[in-house]
């Protein structure tokens, strides 16, 4: 993490705010990637951050249930559908703070922003599948040659999030539709994104739909490991998502100041840069200089679909399909 610690500590035009306290933080991104930068962060303002980590949206049913006496001052959700299932519980962020964001990474009513992108790609054995046979949409998956040969992460924060987009721009029937020819094509059941991937290496599956960051991990350990990732071809097909992780203060929150400073500092050139070259995602503020990434943030672009993310909160109806689907 040396290029964290050079360059997040080099924020000169970052001020901390005169009055230091504590934050609680629930965060539905995994310690091994944020903590680096709370670390950052609590290192140039001296604000102590305590974090809760849990599935996204555990977190998000953890706030709804514990409303205005929520110890939460923060909330990081890993997609935009579990920041809009909770975004009556956050205060409007000034627009100052989040001037720099596009207004597609942002509430319509700035109560949540996004901190970083990331593309919805497949993953695919690059020793049990030719490339040529991939699948043009995401669509395609329900054909019976990918039987028993999807890796398939059910309660994902991600997938549920991509999943309700879909019923946004497709229509709830032919979600439903889908969902079950997922299910008919026996997928092979994972945890998360990274047990994906794994199951694609150790040959328990084929081909996973998933972020575009995650392999990446894994080439960094292994340049040989066995598995690549594309986009779909169809251009504008639901299945090339550009989600976002993004993050709200909490209206209960009685250190909105605090609270607002951390949110600013991950929206700084050199956090951005961080989630860029340490984590692989997209940022979010224009001109952020990005890695060489095998997915290019500009074809990303090229091939999503266009969807409002303020439209897709609705988690729990998305929750109901999939267990009616039998996925779950």
């Amino acid at each position: 993490m040396t290029f964290l610690r050079t360059s997040v500590f080099a924020l000169a035009a970052f001020a901390a705010t005169p009055t230091l306290a504590d934050l609680t933080l629930y965060s539905g991104r995994g310690e091994p990637l944020v903590a680096p930068i709370i670390e950052a962060f609590t290192a140039q303002t001296g604000i102590t951050v305590n974090v809760r980590y849990a599935g996204t949206a555990e977190l998000a049913v953890l706030l709804q249930e514990e409303g205005d006496a929520s110890p939460a001052d923060l909330y990081w959700a890993q997609d935009a559908a579990a920041l809009g299932s909770v975004v009556d519980l956050f205060a409007p962020l000034p627009e100052a703070l989040v001037a720099d964001v596009p207004t597609a990474y942002r509430d319509a009513e700035n109560r949540w922003v996004a901190t970083s992108g990331r593309g919805r790609v497949l993953a695919y054995s690059t020793e049990r599948v030719d490339a040529a046979e991939l699948p043009a949409s995401i669509f395609d998956l329900t054909d019976e040659k990918w039987n028993g040969r999807i890796a398939l992460p059910a309660t994902n924060g991600s997938f549920l999030a991509h999943v309700t987009a879909m019923r946004v721009t497709h229509g709830e029937e032919a979600t439903a539709e889908w969902l079950a020819g997922i299910a008919a094509n026996n997928p092979v059941a994972v945890r998360n994104n990274t047990a994906g991937i794994q199951a694609i290496g150790d040959g328990e599956a084929d081909v996973a739909v998933t972020n575009n960051y995650y392999l990446n991990r894994f080439l960094n350990r292994d340049a040989e490991f066995p598995v690549s990732q594309t986009l779909f071809a169809n251009e504008g097909d639901i299945g090339n998502l550009l989600l976002v992780a993004g993050m709200g203060v909490l209206n209960s929150s009685d250190q909105q100041e605090q609270a607002q400073a951390f949110i600013e500092f991950l929206l700084s050139p050199a956090a951005q840069q961080y989630f860029t070259g340490e984590v692989s995602e997209f940022p979010i503020i224009p001109g952020t200089i990005v890695t060489r990434q095998d997915i290019n943030l500009d074809d990303v672009i090229r091939v999503a679909p266009e969807v409002d993310l303020n439209t897709i909160g609705d988690l729990e109806g998305t929750l109901e399909m999939i267990r009616a689907a039998g996925l779950l």
